[in-house]
């Protein structure tokens, strides 16, 4: 009986069978499914939405001109209220609520509304041709279905609720790429900025049943196809030099563009937008359909098709000016400031340039240096060189580069500091976070509740506390 044998009593009373942990389990198996296939369900309809847009282009090249801008007013329009926090990637929003604990503030950012309001809107700028990518927001889909899976299953501790939202970003970047070991680097190297044992299991267990349900359906497959490409030792080299520095450095270029901080000579610009948001959205519109007519539409969407063509070596490529082309398309989309991410136009635009820089390396196998570009310029972009370097072995199926590869992302990551020294994604949050001190602050005023501090922005150097108190101190 198992009142009479102490082993079997021990091996039950083990955490392992606890009913709290089981419930966990549960929670996080339930939510890692949802996440995969929200993620499939997005992708697929991400392709629809573009492939739409091009179906419009074939009744005129000039429909963009007046398409897109509207779009683009009317998106900025809708999430000027309520649906603001589904502006712009979606990873911001994922960070900042791991570094603020407080519900409201969550819920703000993370409830289901503005998780489907973010797919749904994002794939309404696709079919404008927006220079976007979705695997910011399925990060943000993915942090925002665990929250409320926590919350559903009754993990309403802060602590815990942390972690939920942790696995549901990995899982999300895990299953919009194909890329589980980039989905666990990503959460750990960006999203949380550490690594502790207590959610190391969280992260593995949310990625490997998001991965199993991709598999089932998507198949295996790599992202970019297979790329056979080395990089033998020698001269050839020197494209890791060149690519490391180049594209490092337009990464950082791209990321002080768009972060618009209050001082310098793009104040101006974001003055624009905070005064006249829709007019400003529109115009931006207007300018992503001109550079569109330019550059015959290979700049408008995710800019997979190109990306993919430039590392497949096709038998036809965009054409030379694509990555820089493609960097300002990026640009005006971001500062629109609809919905919408950054990593696969960044890719794209790194595939781009490193095109560019093969032509100046005979020799050196092209495949090879566009694929240490497309790394070295998402690293410089992101401030996430580990990231960057798993991601560009996954997506290519590719082992052979990973040296080279992380050499290329270590180095652009250095370069882009000395444009932006704080990683984009990090900024953004910290402004989020800026923005709701503010509130807590003109709250407290009002009621005399204190409210922990959580640090100046690096962008906009700024204090959250009001003048007359001293400024706060960053938590480590």
């Amino acid at each position: 009986m198992l009142s009479s044998n102490p082993r079997l009593q021990a091996l039950l009373g083990h955490e392992f069978f606890a009913p709290h942990q089981w419930k966990r389990r549960i929670a996080l198996w339930s939510g890692a499914v949802l996440v995969a296939l929200a993620a499939i369900l997005f992708a697929k309809a991400s392709t629809w939405a573009y492939h739409l847009f091009l179906h419009i282009l074939t009744y005129g090249a000039w429909i963009p001109l007046i398409l897109t801008p509207a779009v683009f007013g009317l998106l900025s329009w809708v999430t000027a209220g309520r649906m603001r926090a589904t502006r712009g990637s979606g990873i911001p929003q994922a960070i900042a609520t791991l570094h603020v604990e407080d519900e409201r503030f969550r819920q703000t950012m993370l409830a289901l509304p503005v998780a489907a309001g973010k797919m749904l809107l994002t794939l309404i700028a696709l079919a404008a041709g927006a220079s976007i990518g979705r695997e910011g927001p399925t990060v943000h889909v993915g942090a925002g279905l665990f929250y409320s899976f926590a919350r559903r299953f009754g993990f309403s501790d802060p602590k815990a609720a942390s972690r939920f939202i942790l696995a549901g970003g990995a899982a999300g970047i895990a299953a919009a790429f194909n890329t589980p070991l980039a989905g666990v680097v990503f959460a750990i190297e960006e999203l949380a900025g550490t690594f502790e044992h207590r959610f190391s299991g969280l992260l593995l267990t949310a990625v490997i049943v998001g991965g199993v349900v991709s598999l089932g359906i998507m198949g295996n497959y790599a992202y970019f196809g297979t790329v056979q490409a080395s990089l033998p030792l020698g001269h050839a080299w020197l494209a890791v030099l060149l690519c490391g520095i180049v594209c490092g450095l337009l990464g950082g270029l791209f990321a002080r563009l768009i972060l618009l901080s209050k001082r310098g000579p793009l104040a101006q610009v974001g003055a624009l937008r905070a005064r006249w948001p829709v007019a400003f959205a529109t115009g931006c519109g207007l300018v992503l359909a001109v550079l569109g007519v330019l550059f015959h539409g290979s700049v408008y969407g995710t800019g997979y098709d190109q990306a993919r063509a430039i590392v497949q070596q096709a038998a036809v490529t965009p054409g030379e000016s694509f990555g820089l082309a493609k960097l300002a398309a990026n640009v005006v989309s971001y500062w629109a400031g609809i919905p919408g991410g950054i990593f696969s136009p960044a890719l794209a635009v790194g595939a781009g340039l490193g095109q560019n820089i093969a032509h100046f390396l005979p020799g050196v196998p092209a495949a090879a240096v566009v694929l240490l570009g497309m790394s070295a310029y998402l690293s410089g972009v992101t401030g996430a060189p580990l990231t960057s370097a798993v991601i560009a072995m996954e997506l290519t199926a590719n082992q052979a580069m990973i040296i080279p590869v992380m050499a290329a992302c270590l180095l652009a990551r250095a370069a882009a500091s000395l444009l932006s020294p704080t990683p984009v994604y990090k900024d953004f949050a910290e402004r989020l976070v800026q923005e709701f001190e503010r509130q807590q602050a003109a709250h407290r005023a009002g009621s005399g509740k204190p409210v922990e501090h959580v640090g100046p922005s690096s962008a906009f150097d700024e204090p959250a506390a009001p003048p007359d108190e001293p400024p706060p101190v960053a938590k480590p």
